[in-house]
């Protein structure tokens, strides 16, 4: 998906003195784990929510009832600002695989960051409503901890609310 991609546009602000934490942000089925596990690849350690909760909780639907999910997420999302912290505190590089949905969420991560001693890259991964359908709809047919269903209706609350990335610092990648 992001074989063409020049990860060089990410890497060369890579500093000693700063830790570089990439925040992903797009909507679900953009391709931010993808991504993010091309990241990974160079190093950078990946924080994901999803992860969190599989690793924690299990799978939703499955092993606790759907109506957790909500406080889960916060539990887990309260977990990996932590062990961003620590990480930037290691000098170490991150990549948080988290949607970014609305400014405030991300103002607050980047204020986090920097207050942390790091600086922060945005990546807006930006896809067509048809092919994000097209992938949750094959995504939705995995089994693991990077498959939550998502129906079309909670694809349409997830467009309608997501706030997207404008003058913020951004780099947008159409995918």
């Amino acid at each position: 998906m992001f074989e063409h991609f020049d990860f060089a546009r990410i890497l060369g602000d890579r500093s000693k003195e700063e830790p570089l934490v990439v925040m992903m942000c797009g909507v679900a089925g953009s391709g931010k784990t993808t991504f993010s596990k091309g990241l990974e690849k160079e190093g950078f350690v990946r924080l994901s929510i999803d992860e969190e909760i599989w690793a924690t909780r299990g799978r939703y639907g499955v092993d606790f009832p759907i109506e957790k999910i909500e406080e889960y997420k916060k539990e887990a999302e309260e977990t990996l600002r932590n062990r961003l912290i620590w990480l930037m505190s290691q000098k170490q590089e991150v990549v948080i695989d988290f949607s970014f949905w609305d400014r405030a969420r991300r103002d607050r991560y980047k204020k986090l960051i920097e207050d942390s001693g790091g600086k922060w890259k945005l990546i807006y991964l930006k896809v067509h409503p048809d092919d994000l359908r097209e992938r949750l709809a094959l995504r939705n047919q995995r089994f693991d901890a990077n498959s939550f269903p998502i129906s079309e209706e909670l694809l349409t609350l997830y467009l309608r609310g997501f706030e997207i990335p404008e003058e913020e610092g951004e780099m947008v990648v159409e995918n």
